[in-house]
């Protein structure tokens, strides 16, 4: 249990610097590009403008670091109650939150450190209340479902980023954290890792809706960092990347709490979804500046 605690909570570290860095890149593409060169008809940022975030130092850096937190989360994600791991994990709202002040300037309300304070103190209880891990196996077709689903995530969240542009950005971090929930389950149910098969691995479909879940999943995080709040947009990823796969664990994967403690950990679990979508709720005043106040060339 100290093992898969620790790592979920480096994962969680490496997760919430990642995503600041992530939204310092995006911000600073954003800014030396052309005020409609990179958007959409409907003012969602293109796959150009996106490709262009990707590529700056400090985007390159948060994916690195989000690469190392996958490994260290797919590894709690074994070792954890999936409503533990990923609500550890998740807490990189945290992270994210302080770091914004330093590197993007951000002042946090009242409000929102209350509300951050709700999450810190629900993953208290959660720790506390937290059981053993339930299994690693499920029905194959469990597997073909996860894969459809997360197909479904991606082809969703992208379809309505094109539609509706800047109204996208809390969707869009929702979805991105469904995503991760679904990949999430993927490396809980993996098949070919104990005992290791190469064949098992390649043949189950769990392991392309982990490798679906976590591109796509990053695509619409780092859409959701452009056109919103970093703190609105990790919030809403915190509720998709929680909600889902705690609740798979414990109707379909056996995961349980503690003898007793079952409502400690139901507690905790409400009130860390609360305290993210407060966040989120109150996060929205650092979102980028709508294009109407851009400067408008004078028609000649």
């Amino acid at each position: 249990m100290l093992i898969g605690l620790l790592t979920a909570i480096a994962a969680s570290i490496c997760y919430g610097t990642g995503s600041v860095l992530q939204a310092v890149g995006s911000r600073r593409a954003a800014r030396s590009s052309a005020a409609a060169s990179g958007v959409t008809a409907h003012g969602g940022p293109n796959l150009s403008s996106t490709a262009k975030a990707a590529m700056t130092w400090e985007f390159i850096l948060g994916t690195v670091l989000d690469f190392v937190g996958f490994g260290l989360g797919a590894l709690a994600a074994r070792l954890l109650p999936l409503f533990l791991s990923q609500t550890v994990i998740s807490a990189n709202l945290v992270i994210t939150a302080v770091l914004s002040v330093k590197l993007l300037g951000i002042r946090l309300s009242h409000k929102e450190w209350t509300s951050i304070g709700v999450v810190c103190a629900a993953l208290v209880l959660l720790a506390t209340a937290a059981g053993h891990e339930g299994g690693h196996h499920a029905a194959m077709s469990t597997h073909w479902w996860l894969l459809a689903v997360t197909l479904l995530i991606i082809a969703g969240g992208t379809v309505a980023v094109r539609l509706l542009g800047a109204r996208a950005a809390i969707l869009a971090g929702l979805l991105s954290g469904l995503a991760f929930g679904a990949l999430g389950v993927g490396v809980r149910i993996l098949d070919g890792i104990e005992p290791f098969s190469i064949g098992g691995l390649l043949g189950d479909p769990a392991l392309y809706a982990i490798v679906l879940a976590g591109v796509g999943g990053m695509y619409l995080h780092t859409v959701a960092l452009q056109i919103g709040s970093v703190n609105g947009a990790t919030a809403a990823l915190v509720v998709g990347e929680t909600v889902l796969p705690g609740a798979i664990g414990v109707l379909w994967l056996g995961d349980a709490s503690r003898p007793g403690l079952a409502w400690l950990a139901a507690l905790g679990f409400v009130l860390a979804v609360t305290g993210a979508v407060a966040v989120a709720w109150y996060g929205n005043h650092d979102a980028p500046q709508p294009a109407a106040e851009e400067p408008v060339p004078t028609a000649v």
